[in-house]
């Protein structure tokens, strides 16, 4: 397995399950409205990883890593207000929502550990 492969794995596999629970919205408009949204972020993370892992410097690497956060943060605003506004029930959110909380933090430690590389260069 290359570097990377299991980070891949798991926004990919992520991006899945967000999948699953927007098509479980309500078709209501805000069910469609966050649905849509929860959507475009959700499912970002894993082709944005692996444009980061193609990147063409560590910089790049660097920013790359930043949009895939980026995207993850806000998808746990979505899900944060699926959970206020109760469309699903909690037990159907709270898992996506840990899962997204830990890719949070893998990929800042990612990016911070790439900028520490970077400066001790």
């Amino acid at each position: 397995m290359a570097k990377g492969d299991d980070i891949q794995q798991r926004l990919t596999l992520f991006g899945v399950r967000i999948m699953d629970l927007c098509d479980s919205l309500p078709p209501s408009n805000a069910g469609k409205h966050l649905s849509n949204q929860l959507l475009r972020s959700g499912t970002a993370g894993a082709p944005n990883y692996a444009e980061a892992r193609g990147a063409e410097s560590r910089e790049d690497f660097i920013h790359k890593l930043g949009v895939v956060l980026k995207e993850l943060n806000e998808t746990e605003v979505w899900l944060e207000k699926l959970l206020m506004r109760r469309m699903l029930p909690e037990e159907t959110i709270l898992p996506v929502r840990r899962e997204c909380a830990e890719l949070c933090k893998i990929i800042a430690v990612s990016r911070r550990t790439a900028r520490e590389g970077l400066k001790a260069r």
